[in-house]
């Protein structure tokens, strides 16, 4: 009978985990701490929602296999990720207080939902994440865990273990782990829908980013002219070249504009947790469609149209950014959002200049700004002025009323 030793027994024990791997700071500590400290055994999985090159994939793995983790695999969701979710942030013109298009918060609540999937297919007892006790994201991957897989246990070593940037750079650098480390001083988190940039300058009230922190270099100086076609209310071309996906359309504005440095900026909210948050982003294709979008939109829908999109939106945005993409009520508020989109079909042409973008105007079929029907300010084709008298002393009625009724009594 064959002699087994210790190390088949150890191995028989130790505890499969999933670990939501993007080769950061964060991550890498992780897979180390849960593999060679912990004793689990980590199978690494990076939820690509666009953001990474072949080349960028390929180091990432080489980093987490000499992690001693017993496997890395890539899940590529970035069509997904559009569909059910890039596409109503767009038909909703979906900016957090105004400004951040979501970049990182709505990728968060897919990566989590593919997450729960995977550990499921495997069989893994327990699920991993680098998030903070901070941020968002712990509250995003625990509420959709909890959901999909609620008897899973949840593993979070940064948040446990209180550790700050520079304890995790020490103990990386004290296990021998090799990456660029200057860098790491800033958390990025990439996608097609934007990059977050996270680092010193954003934990004060009073800092911005250096140029170096931002991952896209500004480099174009010349005004280039950028036209953009949808089609009821998504991304169909680009400069007169159509898509069969908008992934790629989205890809190709990215590609024209973030060399201009255009899309930057400091997002100030507040947090799931209650306390005040700030984080760089660089978003230039998510701002130049959202806004390209919207301005389509106002020649395209009614004034009604407009208003109950625009208060319904900003809950929708809301929720998805507090984790709740879950919740039925997503689904009820995205068919009202894609039933508004029917007559949103035109093109936008904009100007892209160095950290700017200019919206010039758009054509469309559906423009309800028809000179047919009078212009504004000038001329108008379907009602007299005597309609207009009428009309104005009973739109007023209830208003004279009121101030005829209250003054009469103060006098």
């Amino acid at each position: 009978m064959p002699i087994i030793g210790m190390g088949f027994y150890k191995k028989l024990k130790m505890k499969k985990t999933v670990l939501a791997y993007s080769g950061g700071l964060d991550t890498t500590f992780c897979a180390l701490h849960l593999s060679k400290d912990l004793g689990y055994e980590v199978h690494a999985v990076l939820i690509n929602t666009g953001g990474f090159s072949a080349d960028e994939l390929q180091a990432v793995e080489s980093r987490a296999k000499s992690l001693g983790i017993a496997s890395f695999t890539v899940l590529d969701v970035t069509k997904t990720y559009y569909e059910e979710v890039i596409k109503y942030l767009v038909f909703g013109n979906v900016l957090k207080n105004q400004t951040y298009p979501l970049s990182v918060s709505a990728e968060r609540i897919l990566q989590a939902k593919t997450l729960a999937e995977y550990a499921k297919k495997i069989g893994a007892k327990s699920i991993a994440h680098g998030s903070t006790g901070a941020g968002n994201d712990q509250v995003r991957f625990d509420m959709i865990f909890q959901t999909i897989i609620p008897d899973i246990e949840i593993i979070t070593p940064i948040r446990d273990l209180k550790l700050s940037r520079e304890e995790e750079i020490a103990y990386l650098k004290k296990h021998g782990v090799s990456m660029n480390f200057e860098k790491a001083a800033y958390s990025i988190n990439k996608g097609i829908w934007g990059t977050s940039v996270g680092g010193k300058e954003t934990l004060s009230s009073n800092q911005t980013l250096p140029e170096s922190a931002w991952p896209i270099q500004a480099s174009k100086t010349k005004s280039e002219e950028l036209i953009i076609g949808f089609e009821k209310g998504e991304i169909k071309s680009v400069n007169g070249e159509t898509f069969k996906n908008p992934v790629d359309a989205i890809l190709k504005v990215h590609e024209l504009a973030s060399p201009f440095g255009i899309g930057r900026d400091i997002h100030v909210g507040d947090t799931i947790i209650g306390i005040k948050g700030r984080v760089g982003f660089e978003a230039a294709a998510a701002l130049i469609i959202i806004k390209s979008h919207q301005l389509l939109e106002k020649h395209t829908l009614t004034k009604w149209q407009t208003f109950w999109k625009n208060q319904l939106s900003e809950f929708y945005g809301n929720h998805l950014h507090e984790g709740h993409y879950l919740d039925p009520v997503m689904r009820n508020l995205e068919a009202f959002l894609e039933s508004t989109q029917e007559f949103v079909t035109g093109s936008v042409k904009l100007i892209l200049h160095p950290f700017r973008f200019q919206l010039v105007g758009i054509e469309s079929g559906h423009d309800l700004m028809a000179s047919k029907f009078g212009s504004y300010g000038e001329m108008n084709k379907g009602y007299t002025g005597e309609d207009v008298k009428g009309f104005t002393r009973i739109l007023g009625n209830q208003t004279a009323i009121f101030h005829q009724v209250n003054h009469h009594e103060e006098d």
